[in-house]
């Protein structure tokens, strides 16, 4: 599969899974970003939040994430069901180039990095009822190496195919379902990848948008 650096899609935890909060709240990768970014549409009227940017090899900025709705916590039995809430993934549309001091060469980005970016993303906010602590690391990899088969294969059996709008427009997504949550990743005419991760909210109903102004979001 084609896609940027696995560094960096997952945000940093604390002991016990936790997200750490100072990695969210900062605008300053977003601005940065040579390519435009997407939330949920208008249709949507609860919170959003700024989560973490991802940058290439050479420091470009190539993706981010913006969360809706509860910000959520690692799964466990007591949160079980309970949180709501949905992140958008974009990711800049890059073809294979050179790195900026031209050492090295860069990977391109598909679909399938959106896919498996919104696929470890769910994961990082996931802890199985009755795991052990001391086993979950072991979990979260082999389930990391699963999203990235899943996200390699998006023509298989494990996808469907579920048509939501985009800036108004229908629009084609691989959609897939698990005990976990749902993924799903698709393309903007806008020149990015647009992935999206969620639990207790319904992905049936969502539109997504270009963010006009990502600095409200600081």
């Amino acid at each position: 599969m084609e896609t940027t650096s696995r560094v960096g899609a997952q945000a940093p935890a604390a002991e016990g899974g936790q997200q750490v909060p100072s990695a969210r709240r900062t605008v300053d990768g977003y601005l940065l970003a040579p390519f435009p970014w997407y939330g949920l549409d208008e249709a949507f009227t609860g919170p959003r939040w700024l989560m973490q940017v991802g940058t290439s090899a050479d420091g470009a900025v190539e993706h981010g994430s913006i969360g809706h709705g509860d910000e959520p916590t690692v799964r466990s039995e007591s949160t079980e069901d309970k949180e709501r809430f949905a992140v958008v993934v974009t990711v800049a549309a890059s073809p294979d180039r050179r790195s900026a001091d031209g050492t090295g060469l860069l990977e391109a980005t598909s679909v399938s990095s959106a896919a498996w970016l919104a696929g470890v993303g769910l994961l990082s906010f996931t802890w199985p009822g009755q795991m052990d602590h001391s086993l979950r690391d072991n979990w979260l990899d082999q389930q990391t190496e699963t999203a990235w088969v899943l996200a390699d294969d998006l023509n298989g059996s494990d996808w469907s195919t579920l048509s939501l709008p985009v800036d108004g427009v229908p629009t084609s997504f691989h959609y897939r379902e698990s005990e976990f949550g749902w993924v799903l990743a698709g393309s903007t005419r806008e020149g990015v990848h647009v992935g999206a991760y969620g639990r207790g909210m319904s992905a049936y109903g969502l539109g997504f948008a270009m963010i006009k102004d990502i600095g409200a979001y600081a």
